[in-house]
């Protein structure tokens, strides 16, 4: 199981929006260099995460990007689900289609524990958790 790379930065994008949320706003230049993220990519994934309204733009020469909600409030499935990128209940983790308790896979029954743990983890955890953790974003 893994997450797409768009869903990927933008939770990396928010976390370190939330980690320098004290310093001056973070232009899209100074993230996509600090995160290593092609410059194209960060403002396609930022005009979502603006009209989504996690985050708010401002525009001028000192002007740049901050959250627009109080890092709590944003849950990391709100960040997939924006990106069309969760753990899909029916989805077949051996990529066999579609997999249910009607139709199973030889993995399904296995992989029901850890997948609803994963989108529990997912639906729990805010920006405020996973962010200053000292941890590499």
């Amino acid at each position: 199981m893994k997450l797409n790379n768009t869903s990927q930065y933008a939770i990396r994008i928010l976390a370190y929006i939330t980690d320098h949320k004290e310093e001056k706003l973070l232009s899209a230049n100074e993230l996509a260099t600090s995160m290593q993220i092609p410059y194209k990519f960060l403002t396609k994934i930022m005009t979502e995460l603006v009209k989504a309204e996690l985050v708010e733009s401002i525009r001028g020469r000192e002007g740049g990007f901050k959250l627009k909600k109080d890092a709590s409030e944003i849950k990391v499935d709100d960040i997939l689900t924006l990106f069309h990128d969760s753990i899909e209940d029916e989805k077949c983790l051996l990529g066999i289609g579609y997999c249910n308790g009607m139709c199973k896979c030889a993995l399904h029954d296995q992989w029901m524990e850890p997948k609803l743990l994963m989108q529990k983890m997912f639906r729990e955890s805010s920006l405020e958790d996973i962010a200053g953790q000292g941890c590499k974003i």
